[in-house]
């Protein structure tokens, strides 16, 4: 059983052309029958195939070279030499090619289904075809040209809709759980995810996919907690989902300590569109304490959660869809609505969230 693998480097060449070859005919009643060396083959190529069944680079780091077969050389007769086989190598959608010393992107295959990055060497001219009128003999021909080789950074970045973003312990697991059919690990200890995961979530025929990364502590750019090592997951996404835990006492603090992390991470992060969604509603004191957040950020869409008795669950769900309708420019909930007969659930942002199940009887 293989952990998850999310970058490595590899060792990746294309084929050597195959030699043209130096022969004369030798034929019983053919008199001076000149030459017919035959061409050398094509070398293999190494060709990048994207795997949809693939979710991580595990397999890359069993094996770190790729070789593709060399070209055959040219036989007589004219014969031409065999080309070599291409060397494929599986990467599943989201992979990144990089160059191994300055990190620069050579390719980002996101769309790709198969990209040939080293072409091989093409093969030598066999003598035949340098005959001439004054050269009738030549007894030389073409080598075959060499491939490429070169050492490469292979990285994934997780393709996703809309990343969670929050302090370790803050509802995110939970909250992946609750709209998608993922399983994420949920306990009462710091970093109980360790890895990033995915979900899908289904509105109508819309399919949104949801990325929870491990949690992120104040001094995360200088290496505190995880550090940064899965942030590049959510550099993709559309938008942002910060989660705020009610019965964290930094509760007025995260959202601040959190951009301010994202933002020394890469800018781009930071201009995404986002929410805020308190958790924990049902804890008590977290009515006072959401109302204070809605008021700090009152520029902002704040939405209180509470997974277990679903409070804003439906609300959290309409603020995904809208941030992935603005950027594709099509209203998804509109055509779901349509498609569901016109029903529309009506979502009250000043929702009373009582803080025990001794002040609701239908809890």
């Amino acid at each position: 059983m293989f952990g998850f693998s999310d970058e490595t480097y590899l060792d990746v060449a294309s084929g050597n052309g195959g030699n043209g070859c130096v022969s004369f005919r030798r034929e019983k009643y053919v008199q001076k029958g000149g030459p017919d060396g035959g061409d050398g083959g094509r070398g293999g190529d190494v060709v990048f195939v994207v795997k949809n069944n693939l979710r991580t680079l595990a397999n890359l780091k069993i094996t770190r070279v790729f070789r593709a077969e060399n070209g055959k050389n040219g036989s007589s007769q004219r014969c031409y030499g065999a080309n070599g086989n291409d060397i494929e190598i599986p990467v599943p959608p989201g992979t990144v090619i990089k160059d191994a010393q300055t990190g620069e992107i050579i390719k980002d295959l996101t769309g790709e289904e198969r990209w040939v990055y080293l072409k091989g060497g093409r093969g030598g001219l066999g003598n035949w075809h340098f005959r001439t009128s004054v050269r009738q003999a030549p007894k030389f021909a073409q080598t075959g040209e060499p491939g490429q080789s070169i050492r490469i950074g292979v990285e994934l970045l997780v393709i996703a809709d809309i990343g969670f973003v929050g302090y370790p312990n803050a509802g995110k697991s939970s909250l992946l759980n609750v709209l998608t059919n993922a399983r994420s690990k949920v306990a009462g200890y710091p970093f109980t995810t360790k890895i990033p995961q995915l979900g899908m979530m289904r509105y109508g025929d819309h399919d949104i996919v949801l990325a929870d990364i491990p949690g992120i502590i104040e001094g995360a750019s200088e290496g505190s907690g995880m550090g940064f090592k899965f942030l590049r997951h959510i550099s993709r996404t559309t938008g942002l989902a910060f989660l705020i835990d009610l019965s964290d006492d930094r509760y007025l603090t995260a959202y601040e300590t959190l951009y301010a992390e994202l933002e020394a991470y890469s800018s781009d992060l930071v201009e995404k569109p986002s929410v805020i969604i308190a958790t924990h509603v049902d804890e008590a004191g977290a009515k006072e304490r959401l109302v204070e957040l809605k008021e700090k950020y009152s520029d902002k869409q704040v939405i209180g959660l509470c997974v277990y008795f679903d409070i804003g669950v439906e609300e959290v769900k309409k603020a995904f869809i809208k941030m992935v309708s603005d950027s594709e420019g099509v209203s998804i909930e509109e055509s779901v609505e349509e498609n569901n007969g016109g029903f529309k659930t009506v979502v009250d942002n000043d929702a009373y969230y009582p803080e025990t199940p001794d002040e609701d009887p239908s809890w």
